[in-house]
């Protein structure tokens, strides 16, 4: 099986052409999970499928490291934007992208690569859609209308919680001095409490001023990562909804950067970032 290993801002997956390569569905959970092993596989973050579809012009079937499915990754889009021009898969600068049965709107910024003389994507713009607040469609347990600055009880510490999806659950967690925290202790508890029906991914956000802040991620079925473009969109709605920043930021991960706007008169959540080709191979 050929593969194209991607990232964006160290959020790294390994890429399938799901035109040329035909995996049963039942096989893909075990595969992936010997693909993602950086030790014993190729290494990455999950697997994303790039797959025909009807109703958009590619589909994005994505796993996780540990062969769960998931609904999006922003990281991911981006480069499912970047492998389909690239490869030539469209020509065209403006695609759509159908990821469990969201569709997603993708804007692509190319240049020439001064090493092959080719037109290639170094940047991607992504419609992410709506962001979801109500608690029984993130899913999380609470009443009420949406979960804003609410507290939950993780290993017997009471911690303030606003609660967004993006087409996957996350729980956004401000705090000060992010960088020293031990987030590998800390981050399972959030991921499996009973709160998360479904699981959640968690943000720990340090606010810098009102248009920069800096986040750390814990991403279910994975761990923590370098960056999650989703988790960087929630991120900004929370910073928002609680007041802290203005309505478009720069959110800082330990991989890079990534530019949030959310557009309160459409109610649309716009991220642009990069994509990058790792290296190509075959298992």
């Amino acid at each position: 099986m050929k593969f194209t290993k991607m990232q964006g801002c160290g959020n790294d997956y390994v890429y399938v052409n799901g035109f040329t390569e035909q995996i049963p569905l039942g096989e893909k959970p075990e595969l992936v999970r010997r693909i993602s092993d950086r030790h014993f596989g190729v290494g990455s973050d999950g697997v994303i499928f790039i797959n025909p579809a009807k109703e958009a012009d590619f589909e994005m079937e994505m796993y996780n490291a540990d062969g769960s499915r998931s609904e999006m990754c922003g990281n991911g889009i981006r480069c499912v934007g970047k492998y389909v021009y690239d490869k030539g898969l469209t020509d065209k600068k403006e695609i759509t992208v159908v990821s469990a049965g969201k569709l997603k709107y993708l804007k692509l910024t190319t240049k020439e690569n001064p090493g092959t003389g080719k037109e290639e994507v170094c940047k991607v713009r992504v419609n992410m859609g709506k962001p979801i607040m109500e608690p029984a469609l993130i899913p999380v347990k609470a009443e009420g209308e949406s979960v804003v600055a609410q507290p939950i009880q993780v290993q017997g510490q009471e911690y303030q919680m606003t609660c967004v999806s993006m087409g996957n659950p996350h729980a956004v967690v401000f705090m000060n001095q992010v960088k020293d925290l031990e987030i590998e202790k800390l981050g399972p508890y959030f991921e499996n409490h009973e709160r998360f029906p479904n699981r959640t991914n968690t943000e720990f956000v340090e606010i810098i001023d009102r248009r920069n802040v800096f986040m750390r991620v814990w991403e279910r079925g994975t761990g923590e990562t370098l960056a999650c473009g989703t988790g960087c969109c929630a991120t900004a709605v929370a910073c928002i909804v609680n007041g802290f920043t203005e309505n478009a930021i720069t959110v800082k991960v330990l991989g890079g950067e990534i530019e949030i706007e959310w557009d309160r008169e459409s109610d649309l959540i716009y991220m642009t970032g990069p994509a990058q080709t790792v290296f190509e191979g075959e298992i």
